[in-house]
């Protein structure tokens, strides 16, 4: 009697079994690869938390000697409230970026998140993607003229499976591997030009 009632309650608000098989079959498109922060810039997000919570500290530490002293003063209820903001506002912001910067691979998006911050780019303007093995770095080349190329920041041993995953995506995604020699004389006749 539960199914019943759960097709009927289904189909009651236009809900079919077929348009659930789709959603599962999109999720398990949607492909995610953490992003990989350099240990230089995970140190400088933790010096940045400290910093926050410090002026947090400091902060409530004033505002009790204000509150035993003189109340009356806007300009001062306006200085926390602002420090307060915004060393709240910077703690949420590197939280989020360290617990939720990744790249996401839907059917026709590529989406770089950094917290809660999106970019967005259409799957269908990647031409080429491109492992440079002196650098290490893995680059997604587009089409158009706004975004010419992106370092995608992820493990190197998930270089293979992004670009497979990029690829079943768009099979008109050229991949190639770029030796340390060829990356050199790419440099050279760059700079020359």
């Amino acid at each position: 009697s539960k199914v019943v009632i759960k097709f009927a309650f289904l189909r009651a608000i236009g809900y079919t079994i077929g348009m659930e098989q789709l959603t599962n079959n999109e999720q398990r498109k949607r492909t995610v690869f953490r992003f990989r922060f350099s240990p230089l810039l995970l140190a400088v997000m933790i010096v940045g938390l400290a910093l926050c919570a410090a002026c947090i500290g400091l902060t409530s530490w004033q505002l009790a000697d204000f509150i035993r002293t003189d109340l009356t003063s806007v300009y001062d209820w306006l200085k926390f409230f602002l420090l307060y903001f915004v060393a709240g506002f910077l703690a949420v912001l590197i939280v989020s970026m360290l617990v939720k910067s990744q790249y996401i691979l839907t059917d026709k998006e590529l989406i770089l998140q950094f917290g809660f911050v999106k970019s967005k780019y259409a799957i269908k303007k990647i031409f080429s993607a491109r492992v440079f093995k002196k650098s290490n770095k893995l680059t997604v080349y587009f089409d158009d003229f706004k975004t010419k190329y992106m370092v995608i920041v992820v493990r190197e041993d998930w270089y293979d499976e992004f670009v497979k995953e990029l690829g079943s995506r768009n099979e008109r995604i050229e991949f190639d591997y770029v030796s340390a020699e060829e990356e050199e004389e790419w440099k050279n006749n760059k700079k020359k030009k």
